[in-house]
């Protein structure tokens, strides 16, 4: 009689036990399930960059930001369901190969170097790179003029020095820590020129706090191809690419250039087909 009541309550313990464990294995799996991309969606973009990706007190906003957020609809996510991740220059190729973020929107330019690492959709957008001048420059008409001015871009960029390799051999370069602070510069007129893609200098120049104050150069000094970064082998690649057929083919690609760089009279070109690389 002892022996069956033991056993009746072990059954009844171990009966526990188990709907604790079932309760519990279905808790560690949603939690699986929100971090295998089921429930949200990581989405690399730049924070800094007026214009095309910026975190601002009120959220994300930018061109960047609003081409992940239609192609993460298309792709079954709600705003709600995106997480936005930093995604800085140097650290790009690295978050998508560890699988810290599914894609990158982040002013990507397609290269042969970076496409030996990662996989890109697009492009989305074909920048150029440029300077920007104060609206009243009327010395500046084409690279050659660049020669003996202040030309600025940020410490560690390209931009400048193609510059003066290539075009202008005379032009006087000024390294900034900031594109903030060669805006500040040119300003001022202590630069009488900044340097890098025209998207970014259109985004910085249409702040409201600029406003009517620089223009564009438009010389259009090297083609950059701005594509979305996936991990090598993505299935993802063929479905962002649909993605941003449809953006263009509804209007929405249009309506977000101007949205973002109409301030800045950004002459942006057309919406690139999708593979079409210019060198």
């Amino acid at each position: 009689m002892k022996l069956r009541k033991v056993t009746a309550a072990s059954a009844t313990v171990f009966a526990l036990a188990l709907t604790v464990t079932a309760c519990g294995g279905g808790d560690s799996d949603n939690e699986s399930s929100s971090g295998g991309g089921k429930d949200k969606i990581t989405i690399g973009i730049k924070f800094d960059q007026p214009g095309l990706g910026q975190k601002t007190p009120q959220g994300y906003e930018g061109f960047d930001v609003d081409v992940a957020t239609y192609v993460a609809k298309k792709l079954g996510y709600e705003e709600n369901q995106i997480e936005w991740k930093e995604s800085k220059s140097a650290d790009r190729e690295t978050m998508l190969q560890r699988g810290d973020v599914d894609f990158i929107a982040a002013t990507y330019s397609i290269t042969p170097e970076r496409q030996e690492k990662v996989d890109f959709a697009g492009p989305y957008l074909l920048a150029h790179q440029d300077v920007l001048l104060r609206a009243d420059d009327d010395k500046i008409k084409s690279p050659e003029d660049l020669n003996d001015a202040r030309l600025c871009s940020v410490t560690g960029s390209t931009s400048a020095q193609n510059v003066k390799e290539k075009l202008a051999p005379k032009a006087q370069l000024q390294n900034y820590p900031t594109y903030s602070a060669c805006l500040t510069g040119l300003q001022n007129g202590a630069i009488d020129a900044l340097t890098t893609d025209d998207s970014i200098l259109a985004g910085y120049a249409s702040q409201s706090q600029f406003k009517g104050k620089f223009k564009l150069g438009g010389f259009k000094m090297t083609n950059e191809n701005y594509g979305i970064g996936v991990k090598k082998g993505s299935d993802l690649k063929d479905k962002i690419n649909k993605a941003l057929e449809a953006m263009v083919a509804d209007g929405s690609w249009d309506t977000a250039v101007k949205e973002n760089f109409g301030p800045a009279n950004y002459k942006n070109e057309p919406a690139p087909k999708i593979g079409d690389i210019k060198s």
